[in-house]
């Protein structure tokens, strides 16, 4: 440890702290626009400079280390101007329509101007209108407002391994772009969303869905039902400024009902439906030599990303829906003929934490008849707006429950929103399935967590079952080439495309708290702990669903609904 001085104060840092670190971790704020916590410095757009005794001129504090003795201004005169002339130059040729920008009130460029104190356009850049890449399901890319910090091309790259943009061109016409500059929709990309969440313009954001939906509420014509994913309520707080990790179910449902839909059902049921479906597949597959290890299929991020860089893995892949798809395709078959609705006049919404979502559902795969089993997929975010444009006081509604017959979901299911969910979801199921007793102890600690990889055995029936998990797809690369490589002692994988899993998925609040996430999974558990509907198979709905409509898992007619198959993709990077 040693001593630094900051702006007069004495603080103690570690020797292989960069200044920037040294001085967040003291509760002091330095500007960055370029950084990510936890990743090598760029140093690519200066804003963090700060001026250091004895040095001639500034100091990039992300990349600089400190050394004892050492002192620092953060906010002398001389980095207050470079700040701001380093904006200022941003902002030359920089759109000026931040009142229908998606990022307006929250966007990092806008705010640092605040704060620096720009009122003016002081220089004038050359104005090249370049193309706005509206391509993609999930994702619209708009340079103009691209301030070239690096931030999605790294997250891109160096997280989650797909490489699908990059810097192209040089000097002042440098640009981030696709490989041969061509849109979206037929590069790599996975449509994680996970450049959204880094953007700190509105250079990247959500294809969005807010106007279907509203139009569709409007149109008399229409029957609208909504599902909700399990991570939703634990985020859209957040979203609309209280507390990270707040559970905000039953005011969602509540706030759902006011804005027009007819129905409202929870996604965390269909969760129960896929472990009732995955478990026995798993189980079919032990018992019967099939294909392991096994790897889930509720992530359509990952699945894009198994069908571009490992379509050898396709045969390890579940051939289960999603629960967002599951439940369209309930929604749409079992619940219209209750309500003697035809198909094609339900207006099946989703409300999910993930961009990827929009690409799932628009897959042809995901449809009966021509007729898609989702209709629009609304994100966090996009949720918020429209709670907002209803004027919807979350703090004064009532709670309400979720409609019958898709409204009672186990905890097993909500956990599915984070990392490692899935797999102890499915652990306490296929453990009943296999011995027609319950586990003892319904917690699998180690593969909770937000660890990028997390493995663990379970013994069942003299079995030890060998089960992993990952989150980001950069970590899973890593466990598939293991398998590649020979590894044995795996029957059974979780991937989720995001790090942290649905918890931090692309659709979810922009936000530059990273013990955020922390909250979000906190609370899932606490949800998890706090009930006693814990497992799947137990869930009186889930029982109803099979009696009535399905049959049995795995039969005709769930393995018409709730299953699907994938497809190797081109590689374009």
């Amino acid at each position: 440890m040693i001593q630094i001085e900051v702006n007069g104060k004495t603080l103690t840092a570690k020797e292989d702290d960069t200044i920037l670190s040294a001085v967040r971790k003291a509760g002091l704020n330095i500007p960055t626009l370029c950084h990510m916590d936890g990743y090598p410095p760029s140093g690519a757009c200066r804003i963090c400079v700060v001026e250091v005794d004895g040095v001639n001129g500034l100091v990039p504090s992300c990349s600089a280390g400190v050394r004892d003795g050492m002192k620092i201004k953060t906010h002398s005169q001389r980095a207050l101007e470079a700040r701001k002339t380093i904006v200022e130059l941003l902002l030359a040729n920089h759109p000026d329509d931040c009142n229908y920008c998606v990022r307006n009130e929250n966007c990092e460029l806008q705010s640092l101007a605040a704060e620096l104190g720009v009122r003016r356009r002081t220089y004038t850049g050359r104005r090249e209108m370049l193309r706005i890449d509206a391509s993609s399901p999930s994702i619209v890319r708009d340079p103009n407002k691209c301030i070239l910090c690096g931030r999605c091309v790294r997250v891109c790259e160096e997280v989650q391994g797909v490489a699908a943009i990059d810097f192209t061109k040089r000097g002042s016409r440098a640009q981030i772009g696709t490989a041969f500059d061509q849109g979206l929709n037929l590069s790599c990309c996975i449509n994680c969303g996970q450049c959204i969440v880094v953007c700190p313009t509105g250079a990247l954001a959500e294809n969005s869905h807010v106007k279907l939906v509203l139009d569709a509420l409007s149109n008399p014509e229409k029957f609208c039902v909504v599902q909700h994913a399990p991570a939703i309520s634990v985020t859209i707080a957040e979203e609309l400024g209280c507390t990270a990790g707040s559970d905000y179910d039953g005011k969602m449902v509540a706030a759902l009902r006011r804005i027009g839909f007819d129905r409202v059902f929870d996604t965390s049921f269909s969760a129960d439906l896929t472990i009732m479906e995955e478990g026995s597949e798993l189980i079919h597959r032990v018992k019967n030599n099939g294909v392991l290890p096994m790897i889930t299929s509720c992530s359509p991020g990952w699945i894009k990303y198994l069908e571009t860089f490992y379509p050898e893995f396709r045969p390890n892949v579940s051939t289960c829906k999603s629960p967002q798809q599951m439940l369209g395709a309930i929604i749409k078959s079992y619940f219209a003929e209750r309500e003697g609705l035809k198909p094609d006049k339900v207006f099946s919404v989703s409300i999910m934490p993930c961009t990827a979502k929009k690409f799932e559902a628009n897959r042809p795969e995901m449809a009966q008849d021509g007729i898609p089993d989702v209709d629009a997929v609304l994100t966090t975010r996009e949720l918020g707006q429209i709670l907002r444009m209803f004027g919807v006081d979350m703090n004064t509604i009532e709670p309400e429950a979720a409609d019958t017959p898709f409204g009672t979901r186990s905890t097993a299911g909500k956990i599915f929103g984070a990392s490692g969910g899935v797999m102890e979801a499915a652990v306490r199921s296929a453990y009943f399935l296999l011995t027609g007793t319950e586990l003892s102890n319904l917690n699998l600690e180690a593969v909770r967590g937000l660890e990028g990889v997390k493995e663990a055995q379970v013994e069942i029936n003299g079995l030890k079952v060998g089960v992993a998990v990952a989150s980001g797809l950069g970590n899973a690369a890593k466990l598939l080439e293991q398998v590649k490589a020979g590894r044995k002692d795996l029957h059974f994988i979780e991937i989720m495309t995001c790090p942290g899993g649905c918890i931090s998925g692309g659709g979810q609040p922009i936000s530059a708290d990273t013990n955020a996430v922390k909250a979000r999974m906190k609370a899932l558990y606490q949800i998890d702990a706090s009930e006693n509907l814990r497992t799947s198979h137990t869930n009186p709905d889930i029982k109803r669903i099979y009696e009535e409509f399905l049959g049995e898992p795995l039969g005709e007619k769930s393995h018409h609904l709730l299953h699907t198959h994938y497809a190797q993709r081109e590689v374009v990077r």
